[in-house]
């Protein structure tokens, strides 16, 4: 019996378009194979010791794990967090360096008319964690829930002050959604940093603040200031009892310091892979989530898409509060 055959059915693609078109591919499959072939450098947009520092310092180890080649920190402090963007933006793309993430990613093109980079040149590979902001008082102040201290504003409006680690920072904004939130009018104060708003909290020369919670956890826990309320839309697992300002009839307020990875755009499909694939074994890591929870941080991955469309949502809202409290910063 004659052997059945098959009709041929052309592709329309000679030989030399497939060699053509196996080159182009081959520098992806390559990389995805190779990557990374040589040490990483991430950058921290702040000094050594700050939050973003020390969690940097944190998934450092485990990220280098997970990718077989060491993750060199650099600090690259400057213009609220602007020139280590900047660094990253003008990086070759080809994961090699990266970006640790953090809110001024997002806060920095709202009050900024001009950037030393363009927002659209650095993309997200993911974010690990987040760490809520604290409305608090001092443990002298006669406010003990945030219905008190918003009555008392508008009652008064200007009376009471607030204040923060200095102009455009997320503590300042936080603030500011507040009022935009409420309705309510408070001053604003600012000062050089958050360690002496915390003091001029205690002293009587403001009514209330907001402060990350790793850095006020101390004097929350000891006593010395109280905690109204959790600026994220879950409860602290570090402060189970304050109550979040959703709870407190804050329906859409929802702030926190997140960090992650970022990169220059048009980083390789391979890397962002390889990158996500990476942080969702450090976020899974019990001792990662151990000492996270021990400073105040919530661990939770969200993939590249993921954070993308976090990173949107908060940057139009930070719009929204920069318009409408007017601030901008040059």
């Amino acid at each position: 019996m004659p052997r059945k055959t098959f009709p041929q059915v052309s592709s329309g693609l000679n030989r030399r378009d497939v060699l053509s078109l196996s080159a182009l591919a081959l520098p992806g499959w390559a990389l995805a194979q190779t990557w990374p072939g040589r040490p990483i450098k991430l950058v921290v947009p702040f000094p050594p010791g700050g939050l973003i520092d020390n969690m940097a310092r944190l998934i450092g180890p485990k990220l280098a794990q997970e990718l077989g080649q060491p993750v060199v920190i650099e600090n690259k402090p400057g213009a609220g967090g602007n020139l280590g963007a900047a660094e990253v933006a003008r990086a070759p793309n080809d994961g090699y360096t990266l970006l640790m993430a953090s809110p001024p990613l997002t806060i920095s093109p709202a009050l900024y008319d001009t950037l030393p980079y363009k927002p659209e040149h650095i993309v997200p590979l993911g974010l690990v964690g987040r760490v809520p902001n604290v409305l608090v008082v001092s443990a002298k102040s006669r406010f003990q829930t945030v219905a008190e201290l918003i009555s008392a504003a508008k009652a008064a409006p200007g009376k009471l002050n607030y204040g923060s680690n200095g102009n455009g920072t997320s503590l300042h904004l936080s603030a500011e959604l507040l009022k935009s939130t409420t309705g309510a009018f408070i001053t604003h104060i600012p000062y050089r940093g958050a360690a002496a708003a915390v003091t001029g909290l205690l002293g009587g020369e403001i009514d209330v603040m907001f402060e990350n919670l790793p850095s006020i956890i101390g004097q929350i826990q000891g006593g010395t200031v109280r905690a109204l309320a959790v600026t994220t839309r879950t409860r602290s697992k570090t402060l189970p009892q304050v109550p979040t300002l959703v709870e407190s009839g804050l329906s859409d307020f929802d702030v926190s310091a997140w960090f992650g990875i970022a990169a220059p755009a048009g980083v390789p499909a391979a890397v962002v892979s390889r990158v996500e694939q990476a942080l969702d074994k450090v976020a899974n890591d019990p001792e990662i989530a151990r000492v996270m929870a021990s400073r105040g941080a919530d661990v939770g991955f969200q993939n590249a898409q993921a954070s993308a469309a976090f990173m949107a949502a908060d940057a139009a809202k930070w719009k929204r509060v920069a318009a409408f409290a007017k601030i901008t910063l040059g």
